[in-house]
């Protein structure tokens, strides 16, 4: 094997030694709530990147990337932490107990607050994308840089998609913990799909949800 190959195959084993750490990072939000051995972020990456694959063949999608979209979108995280809607008022609170009351509901900005606080995590997390890729050859840097900005900035169907999709993964999450006996509010979650969910199939299968696990939306 030539020299050069060898280089190249000790930065990718870098790489992977390092999107590992996300298998033993927890994530933040059902740790906030006290949930019994929550799921890692690559958990959730994985389930997410099987999701876009099943659902987007009911749709005119581009499959191959919107799985591999998924698979990338949350790599910054290793970096900048997995950050949540709840942060900016974090500094506010006293105790725990403030803190369960504010996990009752979906937190609410101003159109102000709202532009401010998605600028400063776009920036800290392209930041912490651009630490994890430095170590893969320029070609797969630039396709996987490509795939999170469509992600986040919701510039193609497949993003706008996959912007949903990661919602209806953690709704789907949510319901499984309380099934297991894990004790929160459900209330956030489906204030939230008003806002933030209007792909007729994703609809579709809230509803779906819903009737399957109806008993614990009455939280």
């Amino acid at each position: 094997m030539k020299k050069e190959a060898k280089k190249e195959l000790n930065k990718i084993l870098d790489f992977l030694v390092e999107i590992g750490k996300l298998k033993k990072m927890k994530r933040r939000g059902w740790v906030m709530r006290k949930v019994k051995n929550p799921e890692s972020i690559a958990d959730h990456a994985f389930r997410t990147a099987i999701l876009a694959w099943v659902l987007s063949s009911f749709k005119n999608l581009n499959t191959n990337k919107i799985v591999k979209m998924a698979l990338v979108h949350d790599l910054c995280e290793i970096w900048a932490g997995d950050t949540t809607p709840y942060d900016p008022f974090l500094n506010k609170i006293k105790n725990k107990k403030e803190l369960a009351e504010l996990l009752k509901t979906w937190p609410r900005f101003s159109q102000k607050e709202k532009i401010k606080f998605a600028k400063e995590k776009f920036k800290k997390e392209l930041k912490g994308l651009k630490k994890v890729l430095f170590f893969l050859p320029k070609h797969l840097q630039k396709e996987m840089m490509h795939l999170w900005l469509e992600y986040e900035k919701g510039i193609t169907k497949e993003g706008r998609f996959l912007k949903q999709l990661d919602r209806i993964e953690n709704l789907i999450q949510a319901l499984e913990y309380l099934k297991e006996g894990n004790k929160f509010a459900i209330s956030p979650w489906w204030e939230q799909k008003e806002e933030l969910i209007d792909d007729p199939l994703l609809l579709e299968l809230l509803f779906v949800l819903e009737k399957k696990f109806k008993k614990f939306f009455k939280n």
